[in-house]
This record gives structure tokens, C-alpha cells and sequence, in this order.
């Protein structure tokens, strides 16, 4: 929530404020500004944007979000799964969460876990990797925002890492280089994803488990099967994190068509790589048109928009800052709904009845169980151009879905002949 929006931490004598691009509510309760601040400790903090509050509770605005004030998303699917509209969305005083970073010390793992850091839903933050990970974790735990910040390194640490935790985010693994597909990664970030979430399923069963690890089309697929094996899947809890391909169709879309950023959202269906990335333009809000040049520009663009930024580091890494604000987003709202928050919308990468796929990205409601509903309208009405898109994608996916879940099978069995 706070990651664009502003946020007034004090610091004995010290006031930090964060770029202001939306007002300031500031907390009037007293009761409501110590319950959601005091675990694990008081930290002095003094205002949140976003946050409302009332005599004993505190409760999340609209505008409370990496949306900013985007009416335009809530005005898009809110009709079709909220029949009623919810006034006050209140959440608890107490809310408070752990968070765990698999992966902390690396380009994503950084970032990702300082924007988490400054967010006040977060009570603790673990950050998890196998070197290197305790620099990371003393120079965030200066940063004056309210998480804790723990480190823990190597597999001896991993459990101690994930007892406890709510949210676990696992950007671990190796990026993307000039002329590497995310096929390229399969062999080496298959098995980690695969000893990372074996870890999470014997530690934090119920936690939220949000997959960064490329290739997602696989790796989510892998991580269900090893939940399954350990008697623990919860498909309402897994989540392959597409929301770079969001903001990045968002962003494209406002530049080309001359909006303001904050108003645009852009479905983002399919898979999460090449030709499975399916933004749907004609679902774009505010409504806005577009040549037939320009939904091929834009949807091309934004297909490849990872290829981008490899290409224009040179080999000095991939799109790591900007996949930390994704990542960083839909922990804010996986937070959000945990905390009660009934108005909170994502696309995510889940296992799906939309397609005859059995993983598909599609917009979701997301509560504090997991996802309650998949906005399944998105797929009505579409273009012919982004019907035949779809069409032509489901290959791809069901292949990169069924090598995902050939590999776990296959090392289930390699050791159950052990």
C-alpha cells in the first residue's frame, strides 16, 4: 500500500516522508494506530496513506493500493462479483503478518524485500537465501518502518525461516541472459522452486505461496505437485505471480494512448511467458480504442517486454526492479485481503476451470482464504484478434504445464525408488 503512495515515519526527532502521489490520511485513533503498529513492537509510526480510521477500527479506502485511486479497475469487475456494495471496509486492528523472502540476497530478492519492509501490515520480515543474505538483512533493518527484519541462510535455516509465516514469495533462482528463453532456466530453477516449496509444505502449509521463478508457467505446475505429495495442496493459496505483465501493459497502453497511468488497468490473461501473455486490450479501462496496428504493437510489446530490458542491460542482469514493484504489489494486496479487505483484484497465474487449461492467468477476488472468484467474464466478448491470440497460445502453456508436472513426478518417483 505504501509502496507509491506516501508514508510519515517518525523517528525520535527524525521524520522520513516517502513520494507523495496521493493524499494523506492521517490515523485520529489512538486505539486504531496501536493496534495495527505495536506487534512486534512500537515504532512510532505516525501517518499511512490509504489507511482510514474510525473510533476502533481501521479500515482500507479505496484508493489504498499500487492502484492508487483506480475506480476504473473496481468499476470493471466489482459489479459482477460484489452484488451488494460494501461500505467501510473494515479490517482488524491487529493485523499483522509475517512475510518470508526465498531468494533475499539476489536482483529481485533486494528490492522486493525493501518495498516489503515499508509496508505497515508486516510485523516480520524474513529474508531467506543461501549466501550473502546477511548484509541484506542488517542494511533494510535500518530502514525506520515497523517490520522486524530476520536472516537466514542455507537449508539449515530454511524451517526456522518459514515457521509461522503468512506470505512466502520465492523469486529464487537464476535470471534470464541474452538469447535465453525461460525454457533456458527450467533445469536449474525447477529443482530449487521444487526443495524451496517441499520446505514450505513441512513448515507453513497454509500460507500464501506467491512462484516469481521463471519459468512460472512451470514452476507453479511443479510447486502444486509437491503440495499435493505432501498432502497439503491448497489450490486457493498457490499463485504465480503475473503482475509484471500488468503494470507493463498498463504503462504502455497510458504512454501510447496519452492517459493518466493511475486510471488504466489492462487484463492480463494466459500464461506468463512469449505468446502466452494475453493482454486484452478491449477489456482496457478507461474504455479507449485501438487500431489494428496498434493492439499487434502494443500486444507484441508487451509480450516481449522482458527480452527488452535483457537486451538493454547487456547482460548485466533482467527485469529486476521492475518484477521486485510486481512482486511487491500483490504481496501488498495478498496482505490486504488477509486483513479483510473484501475489494481486493489481481491476475494471477493459478490452477484454472476457465480454459481447458489446467493452470491459466486470469483476474481474481482475492479474500483471506485465497482466491474466491475468477472474474471469468474477462474471456467474454473479446476481439476476434485476441480470441485467435488465445487460441493459438493454449499450445504453448499445456506443453510448459505438462513438463512441469512431468518433472515433479519424475523426481517423486527417482525417489520413491530410492
Amino acid at each position: 500500500m505504501l509502496y507509491q503512495l506516501s508514508a510519515v515515519y517518525k523517528s525520535n526527532r527524525t521524520l522520513f516522508l516517502l513520494s507523495d502521489m496521493a493524499s494523506t490520511v492521517t490515523f485520529s485513533s489512538v486505539s486504531a494506530q496501536a493496534g495495527l503498529i505495536q506487534k512486534p513492537r512500537n515504532n512510532g509510526v505516525t501517518s499511512y496513506s490509504g489507511l482510514k480510521t474510525s473510533s476502533s477500527t481501521v479500515s482500507f479506502g479505496l484508493e489504498s493500493s499500487f492502484l492508487g485511486r483506480n475506480a476504473s479497475l473496481r468499476a470493471s469487475v466489482a459489479p459482477r462479483i460484489v452484488p451488494k456494495a460494501v461500505s467501510g471496509s473494515q479490517i482488524s486492528p491487529q493485523a499483522s503478518y509475517k512475510v518470508a523472502v526465498l531468494g533475499a540476497a539476489g536482483g529481485i530478492g533486494q528490492p522486493l524485500g525493501l518495498l516489503i519492509k515499508m509496508s505497515p501490515l508486516v510485523s516480520e520480515l524474513h529474508l531467506y537465501d543461501i549466501a550473502n543474505v546477511k548484509g541484506v538483512a542488517a542494511d533494510l533493518s535500518h530502514c525506520n518502518t515497523p517490520a522486524q527484519v530476520l536472516d537466514f541462510t542455507g537449508p539449515s535455516e530454511l524451517a526456522n525461516c518459514l515457521k509461522g509465516v503468512d506470505v512466502v514469495v520465492i523469486p529464487a533462482g537464476v535470471p534470464r541472459k541474452p538469447g535465453m528463453t525461460r525454457d533456458d532456466l527450467f533445469n536449474i530453477n525447477a529443482s530449487i522452486v521444487k526443495s524451496l516449496v517441499e520446505a514450505v509444505a513441512d513448515n507453513c502449509p497454509d500460507a500464501f505461496i506467491h512462484i516469481i521463478s521463471n519459468p512460472v508457467n512451470s514452476t507453479v505446475p511443479i510447486a502444486a505437485e509437491v503440495l499435493k505429495q505432501k498432502g497439503v495442496y491448497n489450490p486457493k493459496k498457490l499463485f504465480g505471480v503475473t503482475t509484471l505483465d500488468v503494470i507493463r501493459a498498463n504503462t504502455f497502453v497510458a504512454q501510447k494512448k496519452n492517459l493518466k497511468l493511475i486510471d488504466v488497468d489492462v487484463p492480463v490473461v494466459g500464461g506468463h511467458a512469449g505468446i502466452t501473455i494475453l493482454p486484452l486490450l478491449s477489456k482496457t479501462r478507461p474504455s479507449v480504442t485501438f487500431t489494428d496496428e496498434e493492439t499487434e504493437e502494443l500486444t507484441k510489446r508487451i509480450q516481449n517486454a522482458g527480452t527488452e530490458v535483457v537486451e538493454a542491460k547487456a547482460g548485466a542482469g533482467s527485469a529486476t526492479l521492475s518484477m521486485a514493484y510486481a512482486a511487491a504489489r500483490f504481496v501488498e494486496s495478498s496482505l490486504r485481503a488477509l486483513a479483510g479487505d473484501p475489494d481486493v483484484y489481481e491476475c494471477t497465474f493459478i490452477q484454472s476451470e476457465v480454459t481447458d487449461l489446467p493452470f491459466f492467468a486470469s483476474r481474481v477476488k482475492l479474500g483471506k482464504n485465497g482466491v474466491e472468484s475468477v472474474v471469468s467474464a474477462d474471456l467474454e466478448g473479446v476481439t476476434e484478434y485476441e480470441a485467435k491470440a488465445l487460441e493459438a497460445l493454449k499450445a504453448e502453456l499445456k506443453g510448459s504445464i505438462e513438463k512441469g508436472i512431468a518433472f515433479a513426478n519424475k523426481q517423486q518417483e527417482a525417489v520413491a525408488s530410492v
